[in-house]
């Protein structure tokens, strides 16, 4: 009977050809260049269509396994668990112990210590204090990691840990951390010493099969603002260039592969990000394949995944936890190892017991709430993602192939190859933001205009550092608008934009809601009006308002007879601004208006140039 309704059902709900569905579309655009209206030209060099059917699966080689089988496409394992990350800066071991603690109580399995100095037996005894080892993940950066293998295994040992239930990940990344952010490949150790070093730790923690020693750092390139292709491509390039190193140093492929560790970026794309993690389990399964490792397991990538530092702002900081949230549903979503979402306040200060409770609540609620732990790879057969994944795993591979001609990942970044073009991808990026075709809620559009900077961001927060040399340099997509703001709410004067509105009513009030988002993004105070009758009533009480600003919001049709007018009745008490691009535009510039703000203005430069004319 089922089998029957069904067929009823399938009866009653003809399917569409795509023919049919284009003719339609052909219909609706009235003439309009389809490419242009409806296909997407992405930041990673190639297009997506506005829809995908079934059709668009054929050809497809990735399609057809399951998670847990080579090459790992859909998973590594057959659930869709994570661990729940957070990381806690070591400068007092003992402090470090106490908020390492709290964290676990509070649904941490995966504990993260960056350490300030390097630690002696004593200090490591006293940071991991009542943690109990094979019940967490433990991952240790910064100072002093390479030396600090031996004491944790010690440590291991003394405390009857079995050799397969310690999970400890040392991040060790000379060719990121050094190379890549520094220049060199380490402080105290030339290059060949350094593979050497590693390779010694590779072999020291063999029988440890969760211990892992090398990290890759691909989220270093996100947060220099690659796009999403290039933080593969050249984190795929990195961890093959270990790899071969490794080998060459007396390793297996397979006791190399199985001690190396991915850390990812997840940024606010949110579908990209998903396609990300599946073209990298993907081409990274395929590299060490080629190299015939006893087992496949060694194939397979083990993914941390970071929500995107780039992406936050310092105004507005409660946006960082959406963004943070739709960040770790993409990773979530994928399928990672484990998952750090950064607290809102990363950008700007030290994390509050708060902003860290949030951003842990973050993971944990994706996966006891929303149970995404319960379902393998939810984005599987999808026809769009798989086709972005596929897009994906194509352009990365072919940025790989592009390294691996330039005799692999450190010759091509001594070149200056990787930073001229993680460079030139920051550059399109920061010019998105500044014309705001990329938007940064509460940095360069819908601003709060209230909010002020608090007293503890200072000028450092909010200044991209320059690098100096053929290095990369991590920042904030947002830091141009928030240093121009800092600079206004630092500068000791309340600079106001006064909403003239006038002729058209509609026309008027959008653009005064247009023009008021506009100012507000440099931290200029806005007064916002419902109407004037007449220009002659909005320019004195325009006048009244000492407002610097005048912009007059009008129709088109209008503002051929209202500018000139208001322009007249203003003199230079104030710079009058026409809000939109009027077709009588010349006509105005040749009455001596020269100042417009539309949808086409680089938002960043008009807003300074008005600040410089008011002398801040």
């Amino acid at each position: 009977m089922a089998t029957t309704n069904q067929e009823k059902l399938f009866a009653e709900f003809p399917g569409v050809s795509t023919e049919t569905w284009e003719a339609a579309i052909a219909v609706d655009l009235k003439g309009a260049d389809y490419e242009r209206k409806l296909v997407w030209r992405t930041n990673e060099g190639f297009n997506l269509r506005p829809y995908y059917r079934a059709e668009n699966l054929e050809g497809l080689k990735t399609l057809g396994t399951q998670a847990g089988e080579f090459p790992y496409l859909r998973g590594v394992s057959g659930d869709n668990s994570w661990l729940t990350h957070q990381t806690v800066a070591v400068k007092c071991p003992k402090e470090a112990n106490a908020t390492a603690l709290k964290m676990l109580e509070a649904g941490v399995d995966s504990l993260g210590f960056c350490l300030s100095a390097e630690l002696s037996a004593e200090e490591l005894d006293q940071l991991l204090s009542g943690i109990v080892l094979p019940a967490v993940e433990l991952t240790f950066c910064g100072k002093g990691v390479g030396k600090l293998v031996a004491l944790v295994l010690a440590k291991a040992e003394k405390e009857g840990v079995a050799k397969d239930e310690l999970r400890v990940n040392f991040c060790i990344d000379p060719l990121v951390k050094h190379l890549s952010q520094k220049g060199a490949w380490c402080e105290d150790c030339q290059e060949g010493k350094c593979i050497n070093k590693i390779a010694e730790l590779v072999k020291a923690t063999a029988e440890y099969k969760r211990v892992r020693v090398v990290n890759v750092s691909a989220n270093v390139f996100s947060d220099a603002g690659s796009t999403i292709v290039e933080e593969l491509g050249f984190g795929l390039s990195v961890a093959h260039e270990y790899l071969v190193r490794l080998m060459e140093a007396g390793l297996t492929i397979d006791e190399a592969a199985k001690k190396i560790r991915f850390s990812f970026a997840v940024t606010s794309n949110y579908f990209m990000e998903m396609a990300k993690f599946r073209a990298a389990r993907l081409l990274w399964a395929n590299i060490v394949k080629k190299y015939e490792p006893a087992c496949d397991c060694s194939c397979k990538m083990l993914a941390h995944a970071r929500t995107s530092a780039w992406n936050q702002t310092v105004y507005d900081p409660y946006v960082n936890m959406l963004r943070g949230t739709t960040e770790a549903m993409s990773a979530a979503i994928a399928g990672v190892h484990s998952l750090e979402v950064l607290p809102f306040d990363h950008s700007y200060s030290e994390p509050t017991e708060f902003s860290q409770r949030i951003a842990r609540n973050e993971s944990l609620l994706l996966k006891h709430e929303s149970h995404f732990d319960q379902v393998v790879d939810p984005a599987g057969g999808s026809y769009y993602i798989e086709n972005l994944t596929d897009c994906i795993a194509s352009e990365a591979w072919k940025l790989f192939l592009e390294l691996e001609e330039k005799g692999g990942y450190v010759e091509a970044f001594k070149s200056g190859y990787v930073v001229e073009r993680v460079k030139a991808s920051a550059a399109a990026k920061d010019k998105a933001i500044a014309t705001r075709r990329q938007i940064l809620l509460g940095a360069n559009q819908y601003p709060n205009f209230t909010e002020v900077a608090d007293a503890g961001v200072s000028a450092e927060v909010v200044t991209r550092e320059a690098g100096e040399g053929n290095v990369l340099t991590p920042y904030r997509g947002a830091m141009a608008f928030e240093a121009m703001r800092l600079g206004v709410d630092r500068s000791g004067k309340e600079p106001k934009a006064f909403m003239l509105t006038c002729g058209n009513l509609a026309m008027a009030r959008a653009r005064a809601q247009f023009s008021c988002n506009f100012f507000a993004c440099a931290g200029i105070r806005v007064q916002d009006n419902n109407f004037f009758k007449s220009v002659e009533d909005g320019v004195k009480a325009a006048l009244e308002s000492k407002a610097e600003i005048v912009v007059i919001c009008a129709s088109d049709d209008d503002y051929a007879e209202l500018a000139p007018k208001a322009k007249e009745l203003l003199g230079e008490k104030a710079i009058l601004v026409v809000a939109g691009a009027p077709a009588c535009t010349e006509e105005l510039q040749a009455k001596g208006i020269n100042n417009f703000i539309s949808v086409k203005s680089n938002v960043l430069e008009t807003l300074r140039g008005y600040l410089a004319q008011m002398g801040i």
